[in-house]
């Protein structure tokens, strides 16, 4: 049996390509700079401590990268996504999943 009192929930947010990825990819200088604003939110939200995991996945593929967040709500995981540069440009989009894992497994979760 599981010990609630362990367990803590965090949002695991899939990164995929967004709706107008192609048009992005076609423009390599713009695409460039599109990505360093997309890093740069990305060690905000580390800074903050709200991102406590993240990555790409290398393959190249649909899907672009896994990011985790510790936060109150899924809303306001996606809140957080959407202040993503490449969200908000439609090169990426993400889908959450409200994710139960035990406290202190992953960097900043057993802060509960």
């Amino acid at each position: 049996m599981v010990d609630m009192s362990k367990m803590t929930t965090v949002y695991m947010g899939l990164l995929k390509r967004g709706p107008r990825a192609a048009e992005w990819d076609a423009r390599p200088e713009e695409l460039a700079k599109l990505q360093e604003a997309h890093l740069a939110n990305n060690a905000r939200l580390v800074q903050s401590g709200k991102l406590i995991l993240l990555g790409p996945f290398t393959d190249d593929g649909y899907w672009r990268g896994v990011f985790v967040f510790k936060v109150d709500s899924l809303e306001e995981a996606e809140a957080l996504a959407a202040s993503d540069p490449s969200v908000q440009a439609g090169r990426m989009a993400f889908e959450f999943h409200p994710w139960m894992i035990e406290k202190g497994t992953i960097r900043g979760t057993e802060l509960d």
